[in-house]
């Protein structure tokens, strides 16, 4: 493989807001902001059911609004990066308490348009959209009326707002500070240190079966020994979730999700049932993982483990590249743009103690940017959620030119376009193996994805969706919530594991997440939704990137029911779409056991 670059392996903060977490220009970046917020509140609030019907004084609302949502953004984005790379930069962990505070304004702020909107009259509603200025903005005004009217009076939805704060959002920040304290002890070389989140969690794709089965039990104590103090942040969070569901009169814990998703209860059923029908073919997968590791059933530990050890090593560079090169067999937009994003060092991706585990994209809308996250082995894995990473950044890219208000994508569509160009790198590694235990260990890294988003998501929805229930009744113990999560493991794994993951609820950083509920089944429908796409790619070729682009700028304006009949002729509603999708997975499956039988 040919490398004509050097990449930086950290980002670059800089050329945002100079002096990281004590930068001036932020600090007076955010006093603008509030002012903006202040600014569009006051405009909402003289905007007067008498003269709704005024479209130029709406129409000043909404770039009011527009300009102080990218600025927010912009902010919550910065905020990320400088807690993301540093869990010891307690200023960082002041300023997300400004930014959170800042967002709650603005979210009070929204109660009172969103009180205008439903105020108006649906005469005059319709005729509004009839004029050009507004007319591109109907589906996401009318799906913002038709969720206001939903919801509480316009104080009791102001009051949700400022409470959250530090009833709702301070309960993730806490989350976030205590694993910023954890450290994973681990022997390298004969000498003693102690491992990052995010570093221990490379080392479970180690061929070493004693190395992991030792590192779990670290794992484990770890996260035991912080058991009581995440059960109450989870419990406090999900109760306060659920108090304000109840006042709403919300009785589905699903509606909030499915409502954020754009995506209906039937689409997600029958995802779920079509997934649980064809469990088989990857059961028969994880036994004869089993066989070739020597062991009679898997344990948790052994599920990253490789079958072979032919996985080729990427150094940055050369994954780089790699990304960089087969990009362009899809499209020449998505190539020069990952190109870029390298070379003007929007990612971090070093090897170092101190930073957050796991891996993200987070967009900068005024700088025209983003910023990728995640910690870099030299695996193909780590080329794998490279790509998947720069995928979401596209999907960013894709949108700059679509109204601010047409652009707020949901997490479904968003893990569509991270998993798209997850899987034009999977085929490409899988086309040009050299032998046939480069191409096994690859074909069941391919696989892997699939037990993740079949079984391990899975099991997060099953188990979220029973957490809630039991949270109802009262606060869930630390036993309750290890039998939940093991119950749901075994159920999403069909109870063919030998030792399970207890303690996962803790160390899922997804639970604690409030922006986004049910922060699992948009990753599932995002690759299965995703091969759809691929598909229609290979039979186009290159000519078919414009077509993609065009879906991605619609992923902000419709249903995901919507989308996909328009762009795939698809109806999400049937079991036939998912079907085909699971489908190519299984002749993984399939060449996985030819490949590997005695």
């Amino acid at each position: 493989m040919t490398i004509h670059n050097t990449y930086s392996m950290t980002w670059e903060l800089e050329n945002l807001f100079p002096g990281g977490s004590s930068s001036k220009e932020f600090s007076d970046f955010l006093k603008k902001l509030d002012d903006e917020i202040i600014s569009f509140q006051t405009s909402v609030e003289s905007w007067s059911s008498s003269e709704p019907d005024n479209n130029s004084i709406l129409i000043d609302i909404l770039s009011k609004l527009q300009k102080a949502d990218l600025d927010l953004e912009q902010a919550e984005s910065f905020v990320s990066c400088l807690q993301a790379q540093d869990t010891e930069d307690l200023k960082a962990n002041e300023l997300r308490g400004i930014v959170t505070s800042l967002a709650s304004k603005l979210n009070t702020a929204l109660t009172h348009l969103d009180k205008a909107l439903v105020q108006v009259d649906n005469t005059v509603w319709k005729n509004l959209f009839e004029q050009d200025s507004l007319k591109d903005l109907y589906f996401v005004l009318n799906e913002r009326r038709r969720l206001a009217a939903e919801k509480l009076s316009q104080e009791e939805e102001a009051i949700i707002n400022d409470l959250a704060v530090d009833g709702y959002h301070g309960w993730e920040e806490m989350y976030d500070s205590i694993v910023s304290q954890l450290t994973i002890p681990f022997v390298e070389n004969g000498e003693k240190i102690n491992l990052s989140i995010g570093q221990a969690e490379n080392k479970f794709s180690s061929q070493d079966r004693q190395l992991r089965k030792s590192l779990f039990e670290e794992w484990e104590k770890a996260w035991s020994g912080q058991a009581n103090l995440l059960g109450t942040t989870l419990n406090h969070l999900s109760g306060f979730r659920l108090a304000v569901y109840k006042k709403r009169g919300w009785n589905n814990v699903l509606k909030e999700a499915l409502d954020y998703n754009r995506m209906s209860k039937k689409t997600l059923d029958v995802m779920w049932k079509v997934i649980s029908d064809n469990k088989h073919a990857f059961v028969q997968y994880l036994d004869r993982k089993a066989r070739l590791l020597g062991v009679e059933k898997l344990s948790w530990y052994d599920l990253d483990a490789p079958v072979t050890d032919s996985a080729k090593s990427y150094s940055y560079q050369e994954g780089a590249a790699f990304i960089i090169n087969h990009f362009k067999e899809f499209g020449s937009t998505l190539a020069e743009f990952a190109e870029k994003a390298f070379e003007d060092r929007w990612i971090e991706a070093e090897d170092r103690p101190g930073k957050r585990p796991g891996g993200f994209c987070t967009s900068l809308p005024l700088s025209g940017q983003s910023r990728i996250f995640m910690t870099y082995s030299n695996s193909y894995e780590n080329v794998s959620t490279l790509a998947h990473e720069l995928g979401h950044a596209f999907h960013t890219y894709a949108m700059k030119d679509v109204v601010p208000l047409n652009s707020q994508y949901a997490m479904n569509v968003a893990e569509t376009a991270s998993t798209f160009a997850e899987t034009i790198v999977a085929d490409a590694a899988l086309n040009i193996a050299k032998d046939e235990k480069e191409k096994l260990a690859l074909l069941e890294s391919k696989i892997q994805n699939s037990i993740t988003f079949f079984m391990n998501i899975h099991a997060r929805f099953l188990f979220e969706t029973r957490f809630y229930e039991e949270r109802k009744k009262g606060m869930v113990s630390t036993a309750k919530l290890n039998q939940l999560m093991v119950e749901a493991q075994k159920e999403a794994y069909s109870d063919l594991l030998e030792q399970y993951n207890p303690y996962f609820w803790g160390s899922k950083l997804h639970f604690y997440i409030t922006d986004v509920p049910f922060y699992n089944f948009p990753y599932t429908f995002g690759y299965l939704f995703s091969l759809g796409i691929y598909a229609q790619a290979k039979k186009e070729g290159t000519k078919y990137e414009q077509k993609y682009i065009s879906l991605l700028k619609d992923t902000g304006r419709m249903t995901v029911e919507e989308l996909a009949e328009k762009h795939l002729g698809a109806d999400l509603t049937k079991e036939e779409f998912w079907q085909a999708g699971v489908d190519v997975c299984i002749k993984d499956v399939e060449e996985f056991l030819r490949m590997t039988e005695d």
